[in-house]
């Protein structure tokens, strides 16, 4: 069992009030503290925000949600459900896979209606290796999710156990890519499988086994979509957290932390001074060790994921191959990765994530228009181009991005844009994302479980970091957990799910059922 951190904690104040910070104000609220939040931009969401503009509702954060229960514990905490303030849709399919042969792959989550898609794209053996490949992620995810998913690490020998002999007996700790080559032979459902190796910032090829947990998340947990756009969970978060008893004070940056020897006694705001037992800090970890006067050494410097180009398009039109999530695939693929990770170079034969949220919620757009995403993986700052070089690269790759989707058979798409909001690393930068990415610290082997950037900092016996860069890492679950694992570092308690909750009882619409009907 991991330690939890000695003296008072009745008052804790949680600086941000993204999903980490969020999720650690409930699990702290449920366990019987008193709890501030403090945020510096003018509403709750963190990263996962939201622009409004000219009737467009824009999220600015992550565009998939995977293993709602996560979620629903921060809520359950505080005796709430996330189910009763959200209205969650799951997505059919999860994704829309299109190859540069022309081919395209409807993702499912249902294990019939995906054999039966995977025998029409590739033939009834490789239906057959899908088959294989579920059951394995399925084990994989139960021999992680609680004991390296769901859990702290003060040293790698927490490790040791018949857990972790399970995890080596299921080829965890071989390569992903080779792990999913075992059941399928066509490169092109192997993407389906392994595209995921992004979020971890490692190609496919060289990331451990163990996450492809994250393609288990995606392809068989489900993917979901709240009405009202991603901003939707913050949002109804922040709700629950105040009906709780929290106190959010937005608009207020932290500007530091008074500290009496070793322990936080003040979060600093621009405003004055808020007395503490302990803090929660969410901020990407360079503004976290600021704040802490201290950065742990490591024996090798944090290595970052790759970061992301963004086009936020606003459209008088869309196109009917685009469904709510497109994954559109270059002919290249490991030069890609190459390409991402270690030659610093753009995409040459680019590979995209087209987000189409209007095809789920048309009320995120005005009447008749439509609002797409699209996500282009690119190098980190440290890598590729820098901060300088995105002043003028951004828009010159902005209309590369358009002329390439116009060849991939969206006709007109630069013509149709009445909205947009272009991101680059430049912009990630100016946010306080290190190396310009907002996938923080990638997952290699040396930056996972107990050597990932712990939770706690020594010198403070008081302060916790929640967050991606932190444990268990990147992805709106892992984000969540990691608010979970930092209030349990202060209240020695670690709430779980309620019992007895189907996905009828959460009230998740499935097909065919009326728009946001409760059994």
């Amino acid at each position: 069992m991991s330690r939890s951190l000695k003296g008072p904690t009745d008052h804790v104040v949680v600086v941000g009030a993204g999903l980490a910070g969020l999720s650690a104000a409930l699990h702290l609220l449920g366990a019987g503290r008193r709890v501030t939040v403090v945020e510096r931009d003018a509403g709750p969401g963190g990263r996962a925000g939201r622009i409004e503009r000219a009737g467009y509702r824009i999220d600015t954060g992550p565009t998939v949600l995977t293993m709602p229960e996560v979620a629903d514990e921060a809520f359950a905490a505080v005796g709430a459900s996330m189910y009763d303030r959200i209205d969650l849709m799951p997505l059919h399919p999860a994704y829309r896979a299109s190859f540069a042969d022309g081919a395209t792959l409807d993702v499912h989550t249902d294990a019939d209606a995906m054999e039966a898609e995977v025998e029409r794209f590739a033939g009834p053996a490789e239906a057959a290796g899908y088959h294989r490949l579920r059951q394995w992620l399925t084990e994989l995810y139960r021999a992680e999710r609680h004991r390296f998913l769901d859990a702290d690490f003060d040293s790698a020998r927490q490790l040791l156990g018949p857990d972790l002999v399970r995890l080596a007996v299921l080829g965890g700790f071989g390569r992903w890519e080779s792990a999913v080559a075992r059941h399928l032979r066509d490169e092109r459902l192997r993407r389906v499988f392994t595209f995921q190796a992004l979020y971890a910032g490692v190609p496919p090829t060289r990331a451990l086994a163990a996450y492809a947990v994250i393609a288990y998340m995606d392809t068989v947990a489900g993917v979901y979509f709240p009405r009202g756009g991603m901003h939707a969970l913050p949002r109804a978060m922040a709700e629950a957290a105040e009906e709780a008893g929290a106190v959010l004070h937005y608009g207020r940056p932290v500007t530091s932390l008074e500290r009496l020897g070793d322990r936080i006694t003040a979060v600093i705001t621009d405003e004055g001074r808020i007395p503490c037992d302990a803090v929660v800090l969410t901020p990407e970890l360079p503004a976290a060790y600021r704040l802490l006067g201290r950065t742990p050494r490591r024996p090798v410097r944090l290595r970052h994921a790759p970061s992301a180009v963004v086009l936020h398009a606003g459209c008088d039109r869309t196109w009917p191959q685009l469904a709510h999530h497109t994954l559109s695939f270059g002919h290249a693929w490991r030069r890609t990765f190459d390409e991402l990770t270690r030659t610093g170079e753009l995409m040459s034969d680019p590979s995209l994530l087209i987000t189409r949220p209007t095809a789920t919620d048309p009320a995120l757009a005005p009447p008749g228009r439509h609002l797409h995403y699209i996500l282009a993986p690119c190098p980190h700052t440290g890598l590729g181009p820098g901060l300088a070089d995105w002043h003028d690269l951004g828009p010159r790759y902005r209309d590369g991005l358009l002329r390439e989707l116009e060849r991939r058979g969206l006709d007109g798409i630069a013509a149709s844009i009445e909205e947009e909001c272009l991101v680059t690393p430049a912009d990630w930068t100016a946010q306080g994302h290190a190396a310009g990415t907002p996938f923080s610290a990638a997952h290699s082997m040396a930056q996972t479980g107990p050597f990932r950037p712990r939770n706690l900092v020594r010198g403070t016996t008081n302060a916790v970091l929640a967050g991606c860069g932190t444990t268990p890492g990147v992805g709106v679950p892992p984000v969540l957990l990691s608010g979970k694992l930092a209030a349990a570092r202060l209240t020695g308690v670690t709430s779980g799910t309620r019992a007895g909750r189907t996905t009828a009882s959460r009230g998740i619409r499935t097909p065919g059922s009326p728009q946001g009907a409760r059994p």
